[in-house]
């Protein structure tokens, strides 16, 4: 099957028909600086769209935790990062009205599987397409900012 936008190997359809009925597993990056700052990145894609955001991404079928963190901070941020030195914060519920296409009616569920990850302050940071800018934020002030999603605020 060809590949598709939203990362899968499936037609848009089998995915979004999958997305209408299932939870979706993913991993979301909660990175920290020695600072104590934490990386977020302005989001693009739906769901989430318009606000800052933790990186993180979907598990594929098959792929352990640790791959699918290996594949995440690669794609997103041009890191190594192993999963053996995460700490996993715990599963949260993100469920959105909407989806990566859009389309009505269709509402996404994500259980996201939240690890910490510590790293120096001059680590260099490579920005994907899914992100239109990334920042430092102190903890202190994405919790205050409407512009940080409550999912991320979640996770601090």
């Amino acid at each position: 099957m060809a590949q598709t936008s939203h990362g899968g190997h499936m037609e848009k359809d089998d995915f979004l028909d999958i997305i209408d009925k299932t939870p979706l597993v993913s991993i979301d990056l909660i990175i920290k600086d020695s600072n104590n700052r934490a990386l977020l990145g302005y989001r693009n894609n739906h769901p989430a769209r318009g606000f800052w955001f933790v990186p993180g991404g979907r598990i594929r079928k098959n792929e352990t935790l640790a791959q699918a963190m290996k594949r995440i901070a690669l794609n997103e941020l041009g890191l190594e990062i192993s999963i053996t030195g995460a700490t996993l914060l715990g599963a949260y519920d993100h469920i959105y009205n909407d989806n990566f296409d859009t389309k009505p009616g269709i509402k996404t569920h994500y259980v996201a599987l939240g690890y910490e990850i510590k790293l120096p302050c001059n680590q260099a940071i490579k920005m994907d397409k899914q992100h239109s800018e990334i920042q430092w934020w102190s903890i202190e002030d994405l919790l205050k900012s409407e512009a940080v999603h409550r999912n991320t605020k979640a996770y601090f």
